[in-house]
């Protein structure tokens, strides 16, 4: 019996590391590509070696000053910012879904996102952005802070500890807070407010600096690091909080942290990319048909994968219309939205054979 858990062990521990190094794989050529193309393409080559003497690994010196500005200044931020909101969006959608037990959740059902994006719409209407341009990311970082404070305290307040009432709850708070931006949209000001608001809401990484990759990367990830500590609990919590507290998970501290961290660091990567779906849906759920739905390996792997296909997103709306550019939020849709309900026909061909 010892011998063939020892097996299993052996054979789960080099699983884990093979799909966590061809993931980092993917996404290191994610990150190459999506410096290096773009209105003016850079050779791999010449933007490897530009990262790394950036990183101070290696003395290079072969670069223009058109090369190095491009990279260092232009696009290394928005792919940095790109790989953090990616990650952070998968891994919250795979910590909601172990919660909810439900395959089909994202932190967006319980207000986070309509939170920031409330925030977001706030500081461009009432002209906050227009003294800094830090106003806007961190009141939406504050709106996804007072959508997650309050859905809590009201969750909390009514006493019943059940995940469809939190639900619900996340249904009221969305549907008002867009109430409210709508509001805001039809008294805008003029129509460069507008098309300001509109456009935030759509989802973007344009002109994404280094302040936006310092503003989200500690609390994403830190917030991240600490989710990885609740892979076993949130396994055990699959088979029903019943089960997961006879294990000797102590349930509502499990809950409560999760559903905590996730809407952080949620609130962290919408507050500079604005609205962007489908990812904390459509890449838990492929991860978990390729490895399984083991979360201890789920959750890494879906903050590489999220990150690879944010980038790989971001890439295909600089590119695909060029001189135009498309919204990175309406591409992410696009390509999710059918993959999405592709996953779900496959889930209930699967269930009725």
């Amino acid at each position: 019996m010892s011998q063939d858990t020892s097996e299993w062990e052996k054979k789960r521990s080099i699983k884990t590391i093979v799909t966590l190094m061809s993931l980092t794989v993917i996404l290191i050529c994610a990150m190459i590509v999506g410096i290096s193309l773009g209105p003016i393409s850079i050779p791999f080559k010449e933007t490897v070696l530009i990262c790394l003497h950036k990183l101070h690994l290696i003395d290079y010196a072969g670069f223009s000053d058109q090369q190095w500005v491009v990279i260092t200044e232009v696009r290394l931020p928005r792919v940095l910012v790109a790989s953090l909101v990616g990650g952070a969006l998968a891994v919250a959608g795979v910590a909601m879904q172990g919660l909810f037990r439900n395959p089909l959740v994202e932190p967006g059902y319980i207000g986070v996102s309509s939170g920031a994006a409330l925030g977001a719409v706030c500081a461009i209407f009432f002209g906050w952005s227009s003294v800094s341009a830090m106003f806007l990311p961190l009141s939406a970082f504050g709106g996804a802070l007072l959508a997650t404070s309050v859905i809590l305290l009201v969750w909390k307040a009514t006493k019943q500890q059940s995940i469809i009432v939190l639900l619900l709850l996340g249904i009221g708070i969305n549907s008002f807070f867009s109430a409210i931006m709508n509001v805001l949209v039809a008294t805008s000001k003029n129509e460069q407010e507008l098309r300001s608001i509109v456009y935030w809401l759509q989802g973007g990484l344009e002109a994404r600096t280094w302040e936006h990759v310092i503003i989200i990367s500690i609390p994403i990830i830190i917030g991240s690091l600490i989710l990885l500590f609740f892979g076993n609990q949130l396994n055990m919590m699959l088979l029903g909080e019943e089960h997961a507290r006879t294990s000797g998970v102590n349930t509502r501290f499990t809950r409560n942290t999760v559903l905590t961290i996730a809407a952080l660091i949620t609130g962290a990567a919408v507050s500079v990319s604005g609205i962007i779906g489908f990812i904390g849906l459509v890449v838990p759920h492929i991860l978990r048909l390729i490895i399984g739905p083991d979360h201890r390996l789920l959750l890494p792997a879906s903050a590489f994968g999220g990150a690879a296909f944010l980038i790989f997103a971001d890439l295909i709306s600089r590119m695909i219309l060029q001189p135009i550019t498309l919204q990175v939020g309406v591409v992410s849709a696009l390509i999710g939205a059918p993959l999405f309900i592709l996953l779900i026909l496959r889930a209930f061909r699967s269930a009725s054979l």
